[in-house]
């Protein structure tokens, strides 16, 4: 299955990253100087260039702003948790727990590389799975930054708590982030956009993590939600 990579820095780093690319689409007419780097990168890598007007391109990305280049791939290949976590005593990974916005799935990816986190674990089901948007939305992290697709949930977190994890989930109904101790093995869960983290998944974890609200509104976005927890993570596990 094809599948697309938009974005001028998404397509540039899957270029550097050696992803398998059939070849790569750029807007019709002079060059931006901002896609000199992918073009030429794609010369490199003896990858088919073409030209297509700004209509097509509009299509292929579903209205999303590719920035005049569209990259045409083979389907993400995601890893297992063994992948992920194998070797690391410090391992530190994202849960992401029915997050169907594509979007939101994305920038808590480029978090996770922002911070360091060893990858992602998505479920199979009521999930967003790693797409062009995703990718966009990244800003190239998933290239860099693993994803694992796993059938239940609740089943991989007690594989990680065998393992020696720490789970944290993200809720308003918990103790306060600053109270909870993210050394050492940990996982953070992160709830859907709408209905938070379920109540099995929630039943597995060690803790659930309140971040401090002081204004009118009580509630953040998904993906700022994990990197407010991810970065609290980061701060602890520097002293």
């Amino acid at each position: 299955m094809e599948d697309i990579i938009f974005g001028r820095a998404p397509v540039l780093e899957a270029l550097k990253n050696s992803h398998p690319i059939d070849k790569i689409i750029i807007k019709s007419g002079p060059y931006a100087k901002s896609l000199i780097p992918v073009i030429d990168e794609a010369k490199k890598r003896n990858i088919v260039i073409q030209q297509a007007d700004g209509a097509r391109l509009d299509r292929m990305a579903n209205g999303e702003n590719h920035q005049g280049v569209i990259a045409m791939i083979s389907a993400y290949s995601y890893v297992s948790v063994n992948d992920i976590i194998s070797g690391k005593d410090n391992a530190f990974v994202i849960i992401c727990d029915k997050i169907t916005d594509p979007h939101n799935l994305g920038a808590i990816i480029r978090t996770a590389n922002c911070v360091g986190a060893d990858g992602v674990i998505i479920p199979k089901r009521d999930s967003a799975g790693v797409n062009s948007v995703v990718m966009k939305t990244s800003a190239g992290a998933v290239e860099y930054t693993p994803v694992a697709k796993v059938t239940n949930l609740a089943s991989t977190i007690d594989e990680l708590k065998e393992r020696g994890f720490w789970i944290t989930a993200a809720d308003m109904d918990g103790q306060s982030m600053y109270d909870i101790d993210f050394k050492g093995k940990i996982a953070i869960v992160v709830g859907s956009e709408g209905k938070g983290v379920s109540r099995l998944v929630r039943e597995k974890c060690d803790f659930i993590a309140q971040i401090p609200m002081y204004g009118e509104i009580n509630s953040l976005n998904a993906s700022v939600a994990a990197a407010v927890l991810m970065y609290e993570a980061v701060r602890q596990r520097a002293l």
